[in-house]
């Protein structure tokens, strides 16, 4: 009922074309008004402008791929209000996806006279731990941002939001990665861009912010060269222009929220949807209010509902008076969400694309029992892997009949290791996070469940640990298929080489991480629960699972090239575990990731 009253007062893309042009009819009259001669590729945007980007991934594809900032997991949200400050409700909203990022935290507002920002590495509660810093960010609309670290992006100057200050003044938060940055970067710094932009460092979050701005430019000359209009009337044309030009651009993963001097506050993903992005409402006094966030969890704190996801290759514009435009400036071929999201990335209280996240967990261990109970295993109870594996693990115990014990306990004032930057450190943090319990492991065969298994160390490590609490013997089932493949949409694992299950059997697997078996989802069984959730997603993003990139530009020859000279360059190979008190252990397995161990309270956002 609340969606369906949402879509009546909030104009979709399709309901918006009674008064805005179709994508095709704006690239037809967009085409009609090029210049000719050397003008033409200035101000002619996404088409031209695209060809010169495919002529210089070409030229790259023969070369090797230039090191650059890795992608990152990163929660993203956007406040609109009539009256009163924002930032409280920003700073809420970023504890709420603080699971999305620990490295750093960054927050601009604006009074619609100048923006206010601060950003910093390190944990919300601790960028923003003075009131003081707080309540200098004035203003009733601004954005937030959190991110996790990786190799080689430690730098406060990575932090977002990132600015350009022309035109108009700009600022970007962005969640997700580009793959075809390299090219992109290549075109700022030539002649084919509108100007010659330098940019500061090696994200992909500035690369996608310039280009934006580029094609914001180009609609303003545009504007005044050939429409004869007042470019200060059509701001938001302008920026709806750029949007479908940007667009036609960039490949890669994007969900993105911008602060635009005299536009207001913009929100835009992907044509393929492949990050989430989902957009929320409250009525304030004066009218209503929206919130654009990563997840809609971010909204219960401060007040707000959720209304629907930010369809793919859409563009909301909240102006200052807080009225809502939309326009579908890409065309969304079909939703292709990422499954990593559902298993390990999203918060279980969260509904991403009218998935809930938590349903779509409990689904996980019912198809997963089902395949326990054809091995026969003689299992006296199930454990799962705190935190991210309950509710599968809750669901298994049920659909077996086998009593639920919490055997880890775990230690929460310890980072989380998924997102350490160092292998060594992240090694070291297992013990301390983690502590098996004798009374429950005691001469009992023990069935562990984890979200997901993805380089191996730190499953081994607490396979070890299980064992040495006095488990008869210790099973372990993945609720998540085998990761073979790099997520090159920002989830930061780009090497094939890192896996566990790289190159090796099932069986050779549960030998690597000395269990007594194993047990993996089915890829169809995995698709299945998100289908059965919401039927009108007929494709997931499985990338890391099948090796099938939606985007259609990553091929071997990328993914090398992002092992050797990319991302993949900083990461320590397979090497030794790591004692606290110093001493080497035995040789380990691949970089220790895993999911579970390093995962944040389900119930907390930090």
């Amino acid at each position: 009922m609340l969606q369906s009253q949402a879509r009546a007062a909030v104009p979709t893309a399709r309901q918006h074309s009674r008064h805005v042009p179709s994508v095709q009819q704006q690239m037809q009259a967009q085409a009609r008004t090029r210049f000719s001669g050397s003008s033409k590729l200035y101000l002619a945007g996404g088409s031209r402008l695209q060809t010169a980007v495919q002529q210089a991934t070409q030229r790259s594809s023969k070369q090797q791929v230039a090191a650059r900032a890795p992608a990152r997991m990163c929660g993203i949200i956007g406040v609109f209000k009539h009256e009163g400050e924002a930032n409280v409700e920003i700073y809420e909203g970023l504890l709420m996806l603080q699971h999305r990022g620990q490295d750093s935290a960054g927050m601009v507002s604006t009074n619609g006279r100048k923006f206010y920002e601060h950003k910093a590495n390190g944990l919300v509660k601790d960028v923003f731990s003075q009131q003081t810093l707080l309540d200098s960010l004035k203003g009733s609309v601004g954005i937030g941002h959190v991110r996790y670290p990786t190799a080689g992006s430690a730098s406060a100057q990575e932090a977002q939001p990132f600015f350009v200050n022309s035109p108009l003044g700009i600022y970007m938060i962005h969640n997700g990665n580009l793959t075809n940055c390299d090219q992109l970067r290549q075109l700022l710094n030539s002649s084919t861009s509108f100007f010659n932009r330098h940019l500061r460092t090696d994200s992909d979050s500035e690369v996608l912010l310039n280009v934006l701005a580029d094609e914001i430019h180009r609609a303003h000359q545009r504007c005044l060269l050939e429409d004869k209009c007042d470019p200060n009337r059509k701001k938001m044309d302008m920026v709806f222009e750029a949007g479908e030009a940007t667009m036609q651009l960039l490949q890669g993963a994007y969900s993105c929220i911008s602060l635009i001097h005299g536009v207001g506050l913009v929100a835009f993903r992907d044509p393929h949807g492949i990050r989430p992005l989902v957009l929320g409402r409250r009525q304030g006094r004066r009218g209503e209010e929206w919130c654009v966030a990563s997840e809609d969890c971010a909204f219960g704190p401060i007040g707000f509902e959720r209304v629907r996801d930010v369809a793919p290759g859409e563009m909301i514009i909240i102006d200052d008076d807080g009225r809502l435009h939309s326009r579908q400036v890409a065309q969304c071929e079909t939703l292709t969400p990422c499954i990593f999201e559902y298993i390990y990335l999203a918060r279980p209280d969260s509904v991403l694309n009218d998935v809930p996240v938590y349903n779509f967990q409990l689904g996980l261990g019912t198809r997963l029992a089902r395949r326990i109970q054809e091995r026969g295993w003689d299992v006296d109870l199930v454990c799962p892997v705190p935190d991210g594996s309950r509710p599968a693990a809750i669901q298994i115990s049920a659909e077996l009949g086998l009593p639920y014990r919490e055997g880890l306990v775990k230690n929460r004032y310890v980072g989380r290791t998924f997102i350490m930057p160092d292998q060594r450190l992240r090694e070291m943090s297992v013990r301390r996070k983690l502590n098996a319990m004798p009374v429950v492991f005691a001469g009992k065969n023990v069935l562990l469940i984890d979200d997901s298994i993805v380089r191996g160390t730190t499953m081994s490590q607490i396979v070890d640990m299980v064992r040495k609490a006095g488990a008869a013997k210790v099973y372990l089932a993945s609720a998540s298929p085998p990761v073979r493949y790099p997520n090159v949409y920002g989830v930061d694992m780009p090497t094939r080489s890192e896996f566990v299950a790289h190159g090796l059997t099932e069986d050779e697997i549960c030998e690597t991480l000395g269990a007594d078996g194993l047990i993996y989802q089915d890829v169809s069984d995995l698709i299945a629960c998100g289908q059965d959730l919401n039927p009108a997603i007929t494709r997931f993003d499985d990338s890391c699972f099948t090796g099938k990139y939606v985007t259609g530009d990553v091929n071997e020859a990328y993914l090398r090239n992002l092992e050797e000279q990319g991302r993949g360059k900083r990461r320590a190979r397979p090497g030794r575990k790591t004692s606290l008190f110093g001493n080497n252990l035995q040789p380990s397995t691949p970089d220790a990731i895993d999911s579970g161990a390093g995962r944040l309270p389900a119930s907390t956002s930090a």
